[in-house]
């Protein structure tokens, strides 16, 4: 092959390498999406879950008729008894049994129905805590997704500034040397366009951190490159937010998972104390058997197996058991205690997690309307400082201004652009922990991003 052909071989290889590592496009939804895929603490919870499920349905069964089949074989070498002649022989005997046994329960201190009620309890309270382990999923998602948001806002801001201070930068030169400007104007400039690259810098290295920490949350490998869709919220909704304090507090007292999976738990522990209760009482069951035997008498004659096992061994037997309680160390009354210290402390539990929702509400509603108020001011800031860079470099361009204060002014100015673009995200996210205390939030609730 000649030297032409190699490199456009290693040129297309070049370019195939190339087109393979084109970043990939990350939406919100694919995000949450993922997560909600690959998520450790809710996978495990649903594991559990599905546990639970399948002991609500065990518990209930256990209150009907429980059926086994029992079998065995074995030799005796010795005196035997001989059913079908009714005589003791000596010798060795094979034996082959097989019975059918059924078991009724009747009355068990209402220990089966509380068992019962309780894993209905608990199934209900997992479903519960998948519930709000998703709504955390989202939540921890979304800060991250919006914090990688405003991080290539905060880049594009540099990216700009630096672009601007190098314009300046090259007008002040050439004025420099047509001596219409001091030379430590270039000096002062230079300062400038070198620290707003390295801002730039910085801002670019917090960027890839924080999208390799939301690549570790979903799972995903960080070296994989991909970019972040921005999202098309409208923050003029939050701006137009008129639910009060007390409908928020109502709402989340009927939502909140995490209350209703504390209260399914007390009712839970509540049964559970019911059951062990229930061991004080005497138990009723009704059984019935099935059984029969063949036997085998080595050096004599023997019926054949349909004959002894069908007919001669045939039994069957039916009757009830009753089980009465009188002394067993207080060991049903220590476990008593200890189920009804259980579930108080469920109550307690149940009375903390109020507070917390309670809590948790009043912060969402004080954040919110704290983030409606930075926004509106930075919006301000925003304009007032646009307003001020543009006369001051107008000032400057005409001489009656110095370097020093195009210089502060247009710090001023970067600052306001990334203090708007701060408290637009802010705002973005303090709907979504809104939706997250009152316990409403939900990826079907949350606006599609924009490409």
């Amino acid at each position: 092959m000649s030297m032409r052909g190699i490199f456009a071989v290693a040129l297309c290889g070049i370019a195939t390498m190339a087109f393979s590592q084109t970043p990939e496009t990350l939406t919100f939804r694919d995000a949450v999406r993922i997560g909600l895929r690959n998520n450790v603490t809710l996978n495990k919870n649903r594991n559990d879950l599905e546990y639970t499920q399948l002991n609500k349905t065990s518990t209930l069964l256990q209150m009907g008729p429980s059926v086994r089949a029992n079998a065995s074989a074995y030799r005796n070498d010795g005196n035997s008894f001989n059913p079908q002649e009714g005589v003791v022989v000596r010798g060795m005997i094979d034996y082959i049994n097989g019975a059918i046994e059924a078991e009724m329960p009747i009355f068990t201190g209402l220990r089966m129905l509380n068992s019962h009620r309780q894993s209905v309890s608990e199934n209900e309270a997992q479903l519960h805590k998948v519930n709000r382990s998703a709504q955390d999923v989202i939540r921890d998602i979304a800060s991250q997704y919006l914090t990688c948001l405003l991080d290539q806002q905060l880049v594009a801001i540099d990216e700009q500034n630096v672009e601007a201070q190098r314009v300046q930068y090259e007008q002040i030169k050439a004025q420099v040397e047509l001596g219409t400007r001091a030379e430590a104007d270039l000096y002062n400039q230079e300062y400038q366009l070198k620290n707003a690259q390295l801002l730039l810098v910085r801002s670019r290295n917090q960027l890839k951190d924080d999208k390799a920490l939301l690549a570790q949350t979903l799972l995903i490998d960080p070296a994989t490159p991909f970019e972040l869709a921005e999202v098309d919220w409208d923050v003029n909704l939050a701006l137009m937010d008129t639910l009060s304090l007390d409908q928020m507090m109502a709402t989340a007292m009927a939502r909140r998972s995490d209350l209703r999976q504390a209260e399914e738990l007390q009712d839970a522990t509540r049964f559970q104390y019911r059951a062990v209760k229930g061991r004080h009482f005497p138990s009723l069951y009704a059984g019935a058997s099935f059984n029969s035997r063949y036997n085998y008498i080595h050096d004599a004659d023997n019926r054949s197996f349909e004959e002894q096992f069908r007919h001669d061994n045939r039994q069957f037997g039916y009757g009830v058991s009753l089980s009465i309680p009188i002394y067993g160390g207080l060991l049903t009354r220590s476990q008593a205690a200890q189920a009804r210290a259980i579930y108080k402390n469920a109550e307690l539990d149940t009375e903390q997690t109020k507070i917390q929702v309670r809590t948790d509400v009043i912060r969402a509603y004080q954040n919110l309307r704290d983030a409606i108020a930075s926004y509106e001011a930075a919006d301000a800031q925003l304009r007032a400082a646009e307003l001020t860079y543009r006369m001051e470099k107008e000032r400057y361009d005409l001489g009656i201004s110095d370097i020093v204060q195009l210089a502060v002014v247009n710090q001023t100015y970067t600052k306001a652009q990334a203090d708007f673009q701060s408290a637009r995200y802010t705002l973005m996210f303090q709907q979504i922990l809104v939706s997250h205390a009152i316990g409403t939030l939900q990826l079907e609730d949350i606006p599609e991003a924009s490409n």
